[in-house]
């Protein structure tokens, strides 16, 4: 334990009085917390030679009033738009709970990051995907309590 708090306090200091920028490193973030309705049963999937993922798609709702008024007051017309997320889970535990109990229209929290990605779909027209990469999810409705 001593050697690892001692490593990585070195290489903090080599990271700090190093000149060389690719030494420099800095800490960011990428979180995402959805919170929404799942749009399928998921499916998981496995390519040759990697390890198997549970997808499913997850639909979060903005909504907004136009003319005068707040949100919550009677005026003006309501209008709501709904986004909808690819949600993949790799993590094993996680992935094989998601597959047996995430359900089509159970609530759900999902807390992960953003993932950009390229694939080639069936016309050989390259394509982009925004994917959340989900760590942690939280059951909210009560179809995770009947299926049980």
């Amino acid at each position: 334990m001593f050697r690892r708090a001692s490593s990585q306090i070195l290489r903090q200091v080599v990271r700090h009085s190093s000149t060389d920028p690719s030494l420099i490193l800095e800490r960011s973030i990428n979180r995402v917390q959805l919170l929404g309705r799942v749009g399928q049963d998921p499916v998981m999937r496995q390519v040759e030679g990697r390890n198997p993922v549970t997808i499913f798609s997850l639909a979060t709702n903005e909504m907004w009033r136009s003319g005068e008024g707040e949100m919550n007051q009677g005026s003006g017309d309501v209008s709501q738009k709904t986004t909808w997320h690819r949600v993949s889970v790799f993590k094993p535990g996680l992935r094989d709970v998601a597959y047996q109990y995430v359900k089509k229209g159970s609530r759900i929290l999902v807390e992960g990051k953003l993932d950009y990605g390229e694939y080639v779909d069936k016309n050989q027209v390259r394509r982009q995907a925004t994917t959340i990469i989900a760590d942690n999810i939280v059951f909210l409705s009560d179809n995770f309590r009947d299926r049980t």
